[in-house]
């Protein structure tokens, strides 16, 4: 089946892709070459990584990295139980064993001595030591490692080394294109087309914004979140303050000029 045809497949998760990442990530698993996706908050990345797991039939492990992951959160510990000390894998173990894609979602919010237990799978040796076990496990030819951060909400003290980024092909996502995002809002929601348009329109005021009034910019997430709670009968104004303002800032202030933005949208 064809990449354009499995698009429309019901045993896919919806993603409409906005460039050649289909193409870059197949290419990427087929050589046995680690990924980094670089975008903002909420454009879609581990979307197109759950859709890219399931159109190439490879089991999925999720870790949503944080300040407190360790090597062991990762790669596995002992534990004490009844019958005494046993061994239990960790996400990524649990990955090179199955031959699955592993998914590091926001990995320099990780410690730097934790992502250094990514190096040796991220070369041509393609392993992972495991020291507490004595085991050396060399990754099959299905497994895929998978890492994202969003480069925009960076600081000193939590980049990714470039020592690490140079390991990875990359690819860089950003917000769909407005026709695009109408498409995803349409197709996740099933929202008409007249209030999907209207919700990106007020998105693309949102996102000049960012980096004067607001950290973070309005996501195509917060957009599908507005665009449901509108879709189950929830008043207009109100999703968007509960959806797409509220979500973004704690100033009231700033609240309140963000809602006169939504209310210029709508005309209310």
């Amino acid at each position: 089946m064809t990449a354009l045809n499995k698009l429309a497949d019901p045993e896919l998760p919806f993603y409409k892709p906005q460039g050649n990442e289909i193409t870059l990530f197949r290419y990427a698993y087929r050589h046995q070459l680690p990924l980094l996706i670089k975008g903002p908050t909420g454009c879609g990345k581990t979307r197109f990584i759950q859709y890219m797991a399931a159109m190439l039939g490879r089991p999925l492990h999720t870790v949503a990295c944080h300040d407190d992951l360790t090597a062991a959160d990762l790669v596995g510990r002992y534990l004490i139980g009844e019958g005494g000390t046993y061994w239990t894998d960790g996400p990524l173990t649990r990955a090179v064993r199955e031959g699955a894609i592993c998914y590091l979602d926001e990995v320099v919010e990780a410690r730097k001595d934790t992502t250094v237990v990514l190096h040796p799978l991220t070369d041509d040796r393609r392993i992972l030591p495991i020291e507490r076990t004595g085991e050396l496990l060399r990754a099959p030819k299905e497994f895929m490692l998978v890492v994202s951060y969003n480069p925009g909400y960076q600081n000193l003290l939590k980049g990714m080394k470039p020592s690490t980024r140079q390991r990875f092909v990359a690819q860089r996502f950003d917000f769909p294109e407005p026709e695009l995002e109408v498409r995803v809002l349409q197709g996740e929601t099933g929202i008409d087309e007249k209030m999907a348009r209207r919700l990106v329109t007020l998105a693309t005021s949102l996102r000049t914004l960012k980096d004067h009034d607001l950290e973070e910019a309005a996501s195509t997430r917060l957009l599908v979140y507005a665009a449901t709670l509108t879709r189950g009968g929830y008043e207009s104004l109100e999703a968007c303050r509960a959806a797409l303002v509220e979500p973004l800032t704690d100033d009231g202030e700033t609240t309140g000029a963000l809602m006169e933005l939504v209310h210029a949208t709508f005309g209310g």
